[in-house]
């Protein structure tokens, strides 16, 4: 079991904190002939698998290296462009390491505010007034688990679908944000939290929750 990240949302739905606790690894390096079995095609700034899927290589794997050289988006790190490089035949043998794109700074911020939003719209299709919003989403690899505050900041924590005690630790994360963050001098409200103090005990609130579940009484 494992808690994947943290996510703190401000009340106009702007990302004001995130982390990433632990990252599944499912990259897949092989070494290919020419021609490429996998047909590859840009998509978002990116070069990802468009069909073929061999040896734990799958539709929507994204070229992370080639020959050892990170990628970034379209070209590797020296400069290449990922598809013409790949469709010369000069150059193979070729290693090719595919896996699951990381999300850049950018993408975190925005699918934030699509959460924000999705949050308020499930609010307003309740038959019932004073829904909470959407408290949790599922899928067959995670569990999406939130908490809004009677202020309106959102406390959000993706987690193994195994995963127990998410409830109690979205309850200890905001009693860590009220001690560290909201206590600090130096902090404005609805504001990036950058705070020694509320990274350590957040990163402990996460390491006590993935060993030993709900947090108990005065914990």
């Amino acid at each position: 079991m494992a808690i994947f990240s943290v996510y703190v949302v401000n009340k106009a739905g702007g990302l004001i904190y995130q982390l990433d606790h632990y990252a599944p690894r499912a990259d897949t390096e092989k070494t290919f002939s020419f021609p490429l079995d996998l047909v590859l095609r840009p998509h978002d700034e990116r070069v990802v698998v468009a069909f073929g899927q061999r040896d734990g290589i799958r539709v929507g794997h994204a070229v992370l290296a080639i020959n050892g050289t990170e990628v970034n988006g379209r070209f590797t790190a020296d400069g290449k462009d990922v598809l013409e490089f790949l469709g010369n035949p000069a150059n193979y043998p070729v290693s090719i390491r595919f896996g699951r794109h990381r999300l850049s700074s950018n993408e975190k911020l925005m699918l934030a505010s699509m959460f924000h939003s999705l949050f308020a719209i499930g609010s307003q299709l309740s038959p019932e007034v004073g829904s909470s919003g959407i408290e949790m989403l599922e899928t067959d690899t995670f569990k999406l688990h939130c908490f809004q505050t009677l202020t309106g900041i959102k406390f959000m924590v993706l987690a193994d679908p195994r995963q127990t005690g998410i409830d109690a630790l979205l309850r200890k994360i905001y009693e860590i944000y009220s001690d560290f963050a909201l206590k600090n001098p130096f902090y404005s409200l609805e504001m990036p939290i950058r705070c020694e103090l509320f990274d350590q005990n957040l990163k402990l609130a996460l390491e006590v929750a993935e060993k030993a579940g709900p947090f108990g009484p005065g914990s």
